[in-house]
């Protein structure tokens, strides 16, 4: 592996590819230190510390920390991923739409402009309730963390961060045209990875003051190599389906005759089903933590990660995600057609319409069986860190989109090296990637 790291700066392309992805997460992370004008970071900071296990502290993490420091990206990408979700839903049900995504790359730019526009509706809406809660909000000692309220600061604070969401829209489309890798997952990503020293040094600082001993802080290591091992062995796995292709002759050569497989991932939709659930999930409780109103508190109770129907509602969305994601990128019936077009067919199984019965039939088994291992990742390991009064940065959310999003990007790092005739990460088989959002 430390061969292939060694082999990038050999490739031009590369190198440029992945130097611009680097500069363009740091200046992410820059970013998520310049605070908006108006608040007493100090007394908000104070009121995030009673809120960390709650679903207020879960967005906190995705869009690291920026939240808690309410910098210009307080916002995070979580705005386009629901305008991503809102239009994928709409793709299936207005006619309109549904034309637009068969018409290739036209069609596609079109349903990315209609993306853009509603994350910056979103924005707008999610930054009015923000800035008008915050100026309801005080810290715990009864600082208020508004400096002048009023709509000058409700309206540079919309503007503010409206402005940071529709650029790191914009960072993440860079990335992923003339970077390395798909460029929102790997902002959440670097947010994650961001938070996870401090996280650390918040552990050292339980054992230091006996509210946690060595051994449960050990046992919790164990059990996060554990979780990372079998995430990583239930993203590579999938079902081959055989396929077999009969002879043809053209001309004087005879081609076909051959055997191959059709390969279903068992996760075929990735980190998407999190983030998306997360996302649909954090909306509303981003919102109603920043409200002191009897309604809110409400919602803010029954939205803690741990809790009864903040479970129930993540384990339903991830599972309705990853059924909707995988019909939306993967199309039986296109496969099916392909099969037949160059004389492939499943044993056993009639080409055509009976094939793609057959291929969505298993690729419905599948799917179920990924999406019940995703959501006992994402709330399994959380639960049982609660218990031990663990950072939740180390919950199975976290650990899913950090370990898809290294396994997808290095996937794409090895693609390009061995295009080159390079050797990639791995000496035997290769590291397979997912599509990304």
């Amino acid at each position: 592996m430390f061969q292939g790291f060694q082999n990038i700066p050999r490739i031009p392309e590369l190198r440029r590819r992945v130097g611009f992805t680097l500069l363009m997460l740091a200046v992410y992370r820059i970013g998520v230190h310049v605070p908006t004008p108006g608040v007493d970071g100090k007394a908000l900071a104070d009121f995030f510390a009673q809120m960390s296990n709650s679903m207020v502290g879960m967005v906190n993490m995705l869009s690291g920390g920026a939240l808690e420091r309410f910098s210009i990206f307080a916002l995070g990408v979580m705005p386009y991923i629901s305008a991503s979700i809102i239009l994928q839903l709409l793709t299936v049900v207005v006619p309109h739409l549904e034309r637009l995504s068969k018409e290739g790359e036209i069609g596609r730019r079109k349903i990315t402009q209609y993306t853009r526009y509603g994350t910056v509706l979103l924005a707008l809406i999610q930054g009015t309730f923000i800035s008008v809660g915050l100026e309801q909000l005080t810290s715990p000692g009864g600082s208020p963390v508004v400096y002048n309220p009023g709509w000058a600061f409700r309206l540079m604070t919309v503007l503010t961060l409206t402005t940071g969401t529709v650029f790191l829209m914009w960072v993440g489309e860079q990335i992923s045209e003339r970077g390395i890798g798909n460029g929102i997952s790997l902002i959440i990503f670097t947010g994650i990875v961001a938070g996870l020293p401090s996280a650390a040094a918040t552990v050292i600082e339980f054992v230091r003051e006996g509210e946690m001993g060595v051994l449960v802080v050990l046992g919790l290591l164990a059990f996060m190599v554990l979780v990372v091992a079998f995430i990583i062995f239930m993203e590579r796995a999938q079902r081959r389906i055989p396929v077999h292709y009969a002879k043809r002759v053209v001309g004087r050569r005879v081609y076909g005759g051959q055997s191959s497989h059709l390969p279903l991932k068992l996760n075929t939709a990735g980190v998407i089903p999190p983030i998306f659930a997360s996302s649909l999930l954090g909306f509303p409780a981003t919102i109603a933590g920043f409200v002191d109103q009897p309604w809110a508190r409400v919602l803010q109770a029954w939205l803690v990660p741990g809790g009864l129907v903040y479970d129930v509602l993540y384990v339903g969305l991830i599972i309705f995600f990853c059924y909707f994601y995988t019909a939306v990128t993967f199309n039986t019936n296109d496969v099916a057609d392909n099969m037949k077009k160059f004389g492939g067919y499943i044993p056993g199984i009639r080409p055509g319409a009976r094939t793609a019965e057959y291929i969505d039939r298993i690729l419905t088994r599948v799917t179920l069986v990924g999406a019940l291992y995703v959501s006992a990742v994402c709330v399994l390991p959380t639960i049982l860190i609660q218990r031990f009064n663990v950072p939740f940065y180390f919950g199975g959310t976290a650990l899913l989109i950090v370990i898809g999003v290294a396994l997808d990007t290095v996937a794409q790092i090895e693609t390009h090296m061995l295009t080159r005739s390079y050797q990639g990460f791995m000496r035997r088989g290769r590291i397979k990637g997912r599509r990304e959002p």
